[in-house]
């Protein structure tokens, strides 16, 4: 059976102090852990529905912010075989917050992770399942209203437009399914990549972070959707309610932690 289970996604609305993402994504005899969110959510809700997290074919970062990494800290990586990200997601990050520097990063240097478990660096798409799941890597920003400005900064105080976000896709009977952790390379730019590297213009759901908080990207990405024709919008995580409302107008729906999603 092919399904999602959205392992932490805040809800009902957008709060940054319990904000996270996490999907566990089983496919065949595959499973496969996108985004690990913060603190310990992923391993007390896994547990809270008699989830195991044991035997995880790979882990897949879409970015090295903490809300979708610092959850690294509480899984065990002897039942990791493979930790997959753009080797951008392991750079120092950092963002001013009322006047304090703030740590915003992946909590483990790489070398250390390294020498734990297998790590697989790429910016090119990277197929987890042969012909069926992508991890598409570095994703070309061609579009003229996302991914315009940079969020935070790198250790040497360069502005950071966080250009390891990623997202994959998953190829079904139906059309693709894509799954972003954040966005910030634009949900209409992963979209287009996707199609482009699975060779498929069906699109049969979307779900994840949109990083929807300003107003002016609302109305050209909802225009974007409506033109897909996409069976099914999940917006989750790192969007505005206002953003939400305007989805959910054209079909978008909420998801909460603990929902299983099937795939065709």
């Amino acid at each position: 059976m092919n399904k999602i289970t959205i392992l932490h996604n805040e809800y009902p609305s957008f709060k940054e102090e319990s904000a996270g993402f996490s999907v566990l994504i089983q496919i065949d005899s595959s499973k496969i852990l996108f985004d690990t969110s913060l603190k310990n959510d992923v391993k007390l809700n896994a547990q809270q529905a008699s989830i195991s997290l044991t035997g995880l074919d790979y882990v897949i970062l879409s970015h090295s912010h903490y809300d979708h990494t610092d959850g690294l800290k509480f899984l065990d990586f002897d039942q990791i075989s493979h930790l997959l990200a753009h080797p951008d997601c392991f750079t120092p990050k950092f963002a001013t917050h009322d006047g304090k520097e703030m740590y915003i990063g992946c909590p483990f240097y790489l070398p250390y992770l390294q020498r734990e478990m297998d790590v697989i660096l790429t910016t090119e798409p990277f197929w987890v399942i042969p012909e069926k799941m992508v991890f598409l890597g570095e994703i070309p920003r061609l579009n003229d209203f996302e991914a315009q400005n940079p969020l935070g900064y790198d250790e040497h105080h360069k502005q950071d437009f966080v250009m390891e976000d990623s997202a994959v896709v998953i190829k079904t009977s139906q059309g693709l399914a894509i799954i972003s952790g954040c966005s910030h390379a634009g949900i209409c730019n992963i979209v287009e990549y996707a199609k482009q590297i699975c060779q498929e213009n069906r699109i049969y759901m979307i779900l994840g972070g949109f990083h929807l908080f300003e107003d002016h990207l609302i109305p050209p990405t909802v225009a974007y959707f409506q033109a897909q024709s996409i069976t099914h919008l999940y917006p989750a995580h790192c969007l505005s309610d206002k953003a939400f409302i305007a989805l959910q107008n054209i079909g978008g729906k909420r998801i909460s932690t603990l929902e299983t999603l099937q795939l065709p």
